[in-house]
């Protein structure tokens, strides 16, 4: 969209036009360098004397062949200057239609329509590179622009049913003045209080994305264990146990996000459990090139498709019961798949053999060798 605080630039000539121009404009000049050095190398072994010979004829001296090669020379200006435009034209016409494809998916893209892409044929060079480029950055925007959609809709029906919730609560207690006062502040504290965690959430994984945080040197082994003990009491509620182990893994990043990542995953494991005699696994492992934490649990057998889209907003593993305060809103592997992006890393699930669902998170090392290295 052109800024209206700026005046509107004048045209000037296509890059066609200039393209042709330099073009015949490099012909003429070679060809006048050619003829110039004819003439040069060619005329100056003819004398410029006038010769007689005994049978009359007549023998040209230097001054008539200057006479009768230059219109000669002339005329063959003109044609090469034909064609340097005509040939440039063609030629600057065939280069630059890459760049027209390429600023038409833009202009495309600027009208709100990224499902356009420049799909150049051929060979690689420099356009289909720029062409490739384009296309992975429109695919890239679509499905980022897309999925934001998805969650603002996502978001906008989760915040809106406690809302709706509460309203309800108080129309009827308005209505009905006998109600019970007391279960009423109960409920409407419980709906204010999935409210607040939701809004919460939005704000943690917005926080992720735009990657406001300082990094420094933080071991994800000891806030691994910080998790553990803060969700015990949790986890015994449940009947769930926690095993935490493995080797010091130290990474640069922010440790309130890396122990924000680590507390959804173990509060994960554990809302998401068998009912009694579930387990949850916690390992760290420092590698050569990277980082890895795996938080696994047991549970309910999980299909691949399923699994393949429970890091997005809002989908949870099992479905929330009423009354069940520790369930989440749908945010936890969202947010802490965006915060291992955020530090360059990825999340990966898998279903866990026998059921349940194993989560390993890859982390850049600080300092990465080389396998094998010293």
């Amino acid at each position: 969209m052109a800024d209206p605080t700026r005046p509107p630039r004048r045209r000037g000539m296509s890059a066609r036009g200039k393209l042709t121009l330099s073009y015949a404009a490099v012909v003429v000049v070679t060809g006048i360098g050619l003829l110039v050095a004819v003439a040069f190398y060619l005329l100056r072994y003819v004398p410029d004397v006038q010769f007689s010979t005994e049978s009359g004829l007549f023998v040209p001296n230097r001054s008539d062949l200057i006479r009768a090669f230059i219109p000669a020379a002339a005329a063959a200006m003109l044609v090469l200057l034909a064609l340097g435009l005509a040939g440039g034209w063609i030629i600057a016409g065939r280069m630059l239609a890459p760049l027209d494809r390429i600023g038409r998916a833009a202009q495309l893209a600027a009208q709100g329509s990224l499902s356009h892409r420049v799909a150049l044929e051929g060979p690689r060079d420099e356009f289909r590179d720029l062409a490739d480029v384009f296309d992975s950055m429109l695919e890239q925007l679509e499905a980022h622009i897309a999925e934001q959609q998805r969650f603002a809709a996502n978001a906008s029906h989760e915040l809106r049913t406690p809302l709706a919730i509460s309203q309800t609560l108080l129309e009827v207690a308005r209505n009905d003045p006998d109600r019970d006062v007391d279960a009423l502040i109960d409920r409407l504290h419980e709906v204010n209080a999935r409210a607040i965690e939701l809004t919460e959430a939005l704000l943690m994984l917005s926080r992720a994305d735009r990657r406001a945080f300082t990094k420094q040197p933080v071991d994800v082994s000891l806030l691994t264990e910080e998790s553990a003990e803060t969700l015990l009491p949790l986890a015994e509620r449940r009947g769930v146990s926690i095993d935490v182990g493995g080797s010091e893994a130290v990474v640069l990043g922010s440790s309130a996000l890396l122990q924000q990542l680590i507390t959804n995953l173990v509060h994960n494991a554990i809302v998401h459990n068998r009912p009694e005699g579930g387990t949850v696994v916690v390992r760290t492992h420092s590698r050569p090139e990277a980082v890895a934490l795996v938080v696994e649990n047991t549970g309910s057998v999980l299909p691949t498709d399923r699994v393949a889209v429970l890091a997005e907003p809002f989908q949870r593993g099992s479905e929330r019961t009423r009354g069940d305060d520790h369930a989440g809103v749908g945010l936890g592997l969202a947010i802490a798949q965006r915060i291992a992006l955020a530090h360059d890393g990825s999340l990966v699930l898998t279903a866990r053999q026998g059921g349940g669902l194993n989560v390993t998170v890859w982390l850049p090392h600080p300092h990465p060798r080389p396998p094998g290295g010293v």
